[in-house]
């Protein structure tokens, strides 16, 4: 598997942030346990709190959650449950900024938690574009293992819908 090979979105940017072997089992498409609450809770937020506003556009590996303008400013907005992952929702919408601005479409972002009726601003910068094209390079480094890195655990570990796959007793 070569770069060409492996799409990269703003999932795997998330999902990295939080945890490479997720990456690699997400790219090598080995599916989560798709009635785990988590997911579940995810896609009804996704589905109803913003049906009314729901404005999602999907570009190749750029999925965004809604779009508005402010004045002459472009605003990609991206939806989460809770801001319990803050980092990793910062850097997928940093990586739809990044994808846009190579398109030649600039814009800011803004982190939304409904459950918490919270927003955070997210702006490109240049040291952003740094770590974002650092991170890129260790996602296709990933995604070439021949296996999934070991599993660590990490506190997040009890709620993820990977956990029988990582942590079974074989």
């Amino acid at each position: 598997m070569g770069k060409g090979d492996v799409y990269i979105t703003g999932t795997d940017i998330w999902y990295y942030m939080i945890c490479p072997r997720e990456v690699w089992l997400m790219i090598h498409e080995i599916a989560p346990n798709q009635e785990d609450d988590n997911i579940e809770i995810g896609r009804f937020i996704h589905e109803y709190r913003y049906e009314r506003q729901k404005k999602e556009l999907d570009l190749e590996n750029v999925k965004i959650d809604r779009i508005k303008q402010k004045g002459e400013t472009l605003i990609i907005q991206e939806i989460k449950k809770s801001s319990k992952f803050i980092e990793s929702a910062k850097f997928q919408l940093l990586f739809y900024l990044y994808q846009l601005k190579k398109m030649g479409i600039d814009a800011k972002g803004e982190l939304t938690f409904p459950e918490e009726r919270k927003k955070e601003t997210v702006e490109l910068t240049d040291e952003s574009i740094e770590k974002l094209e650092k991170i890129i390079n260790d996602i296709y480094r990933i995604a070439n293992l021949e296996v999934p890195p070991e599993p660590k655990k990490i506190k997040y570990c009890r709620n993820c819908a990977y956990k029988e796959y990582c942590w079974a007793e074989g």
